[in-house]
């Protein structure tokens, strides 16, 4: 299997981390929006300091103030070969945060803002996921919290720094926006899974029919797909039976059920979403 070139990572992770940047310095600070991490920590610190540093403290210098110890100790228990590319992604994340232009790309509409913001962000952490990294925050402090605490997943530890983060937002810019947060968190969550597994999905079917042999043939001669029969046993019947499994592509499921229909009208057909399937006609690169 080829494997995917170690420079082709870490442009996605500037190509993320440049979109990341956009939505956070462009979208969610000129309204207010706090998603969470350390970027919704950061708006919070700038909008608090405003009155001591003009301006308020840049968003760059708490992103990465904050992932500096957070690497000290995630390199000294888990290792450098683990954090290598998150740290990249953090530096340039940081750096994209001083570049960006102070624009408001949607200041009169927080609604907006929230679900292209969200659209935005999800893609661009969609792209550092891609390339096996992250930007710190949250994911990497739930890391180094679920080390000690094993007994919880990584993903409820990082539910729980979020939640916090945006009852922050609560305190400090209100319920409102933080409704319209929730609204990007979501997008962000939907856009980021899209790009990592929406190109992959696929049908499974499972058929039951006694005509599988000549299903098969069909399958074989109209989608070029292959078919496995498996044994199986009529639990009310007490017969013995075969069981087509059978996977295709989302649009070739029309096709299969019309085969299916054209043999056996009386078939049982199962069909449920694949996320991913390596092989011949589908990803043959593991990368």
């Amino acid at each position: 299997m080829k494997k995917r070139p170690v420079w082709l990572d870490y442009l996605l992770i500037m190509a993320g981390t440049s979109l990341m940047a956009l939505a956070i310095k462009g979208i969610f600070d000129p309204v207010s929006l706090v998603t969470g991490g350390f970027s919704g920590i950061a708006i919070i610190v700038k909008n608090l300091t405003e009155g001591i540093v003009e301006g308020g403290i840049p968003l760059w210098f708490t992103n990465l103030l904050l992932n500096i110890p957070l690497f000290v100790v995630t390199i000294r228990i888990k290792g450098w070969r683990y954090i290598k590319k998150t740290v990249f992604a953090t530096i340039w994340l940081s750096a994209a945060l001083i570049y960006v232009p102070d624009i408001s790309l949607m200041p009169d509409d927080i609604f907006l803002a929230s679900i292209f913001g969200g659209v935005i962000s999800g893609t661009g952490i969609g792209l550092v996921l891609m390339a096996n990294a992250t930007t710190g925050g949250t994911d990497t402090m739930a890391a180094v919290i679920q080390h000690y605490l094993r007994h919880y997943s990584i993903a409820r530890i990082m539910q729980v720094l979020d939640a916090i983060i945006v009852l922050a937002g609560v305190w400090t810019f209100g319920l409102n926006h933080a409704l319209y947060a929730i609204i990007s968190i979501y997008l962000v969550s939907k856009i980021s899974d899209g790009i990592l597994e929406g190109l992959k999905f696929s049908k499974l079917a499972y058929i039951i029919s006694e005509h599988y042999v000549e299903i098969a043939e069909k399958i074989l001669e109209e989608l070029d797909r292959g078919a496995t029969a498996l044994d199986a046993t009529g639990m009310y019947s007490g017969t013995e039976k075969k069981v087509l499994f059978c996977v295709v592509s989302r649009k070739e499921i029309v096709q299969l059920r019309d085969i299916v229909r054209s043999v056996d009208s009386n078939a049982f057909m199962i069909v449920s979403d694949v996320r991913e399937v390596f092989g011949e006609g589908f990803i043959e690169n593991i990368q």
